[in-house]
């Protein structure tokens, strides 16, 4: 095998860690410009307009993604396109996001004074804080790497690398700011799995029909047979309508193990948890995964106000 080719997983590893690395360096660099592009994102009435050439363009779009996913009206233009009609979109309400390594690229910069004109605020994101796009920009977030993992130190590598992180710290920082929650991330994905798990609720799954229901002094001997028919691994107590206790078939089998031959001689009441996981007909289903993973339960019971049970969701119920 050639000698190269057989040390390729060691040219990923180096160039994961200078990468990482690159990263790394960034954060002494996050200063007040940072804070100060913050609060011009969060305070802008209009859109995000995020702007770049070549694999900085590439970057941009990502960023501009990222933003409109999780509360900031963004977009992405190319420079290129401003000159055939695109600045129509360009409000004095936005604010214009120009990344470019070099800070010195052309087709940007020839883009910068119709934004000026507009009194549109710049934030630049550069590896070059003298360059000319930080001269004429508001604020200029630092992306400066010190080399690309490139061993050419040619293909943007650590450079890009760099703007993308940067990118998703505005974005993680701007929904920390606007307390972003789950309900509103769900807002901009309906779509996919993440999206139903965000949006459905107990109600759209909940199962409602031949419900396992046992009174809490019915002998465990009877309560096997509901538990079996009903297909879902518990059986619930009720009293006058309303939930007291739940008893599942590991429990059942515990109780096996414990009592041997005295187990028919015993009650449901005798082995039933008495305060059942319940959730209210809207919990979402997000909510539902969370409560069976902390608490390491299958199931759940969905309940009015008043206790009363109206079905229940297990796990394969949530896998919407």
């Amino acid at each position: 095998m050639n000698d190269r080719l057989s040390k390729a997983r060691d040219y990923a590893i180096a160039c994961m860690k200078e990468e990482a690395q690159a990263v790394l360096n960034m954060i002494p660099s996050l200063d007040e410009n940072f804070e100060r592009a913050i609060r011009m994102i969060h305070e802008c009435h209009g859109k995000v307009i995020v702007t770049g050439v070549g694999k900085s363009g590439h970057i941009g779009a990502k960023i501009a993604a990222t933003l409109s996913s999780t509360g900031t009206p963004s977009f992405f233009i190319n420079p290129l396109d401003v000159f055939h009609g695109d600045l129509g979109v360009m409000t004095q309400d936005d604010i214009v996001l120009a990344i470019s390594n070099s800070g010195q690229t052309d087709e940007l910069l020839r883009f910068i004074p119709m934004v000026l004109h507009m009194n549109i605020p710049i934030i630049a994101m550069s590896g070059n804080p003298d360059s000319l796009l930080s001269k004429y920009s508001t604020v200029h977030l630092n992306t400066k790497v010190e080399k690309e993992a490139c061993p050419l130190n040619l293909a943007p590598t650590s450079s890009t690398t760099a703007q993308l992180v940067m990118g998703d710290a505005l974005a993680v920082a701007l929904m920390q700011v606007r307390d972003f929650k789950p309900r509103d991330f769900a807002q901009f994905h309906p779509g996919g799995e993440l999206g139903k798990r965000l949006l459905t609720t107990a109600r759209d799954v909940m199962r409602t029909d031949d419900m396992p229901i046992i009174p809490q002094e019915m002998h465990l001997g009877e309560a096997i047979i509901h538990v079996s028919k009903g297909k879902l691994g518990l059986g619930v107590a009720l009293k006058d309508g309303k939930v007291i206790g739940i008893i599942t078939d590991g429990d059942i089998r515990r109780a096996m193990e414990k009592w041997q031959a005295e187990f028919f001689n015993h009650t449901v009441d005798d082995i039933m948890t008495r305060e059942p996981k319940c959730v209210a007909p809207t919990a979402k289903i997000s909510e539902i995964q969370n409560i069976m993973h902390e608490h390491k339960i299958h199931s759940v019971l969905v309940t009015d106000d008043d206790h009363r049970l109206l079905g229940v969701v297990d796990h394969y119920s949530c896998m919407v």
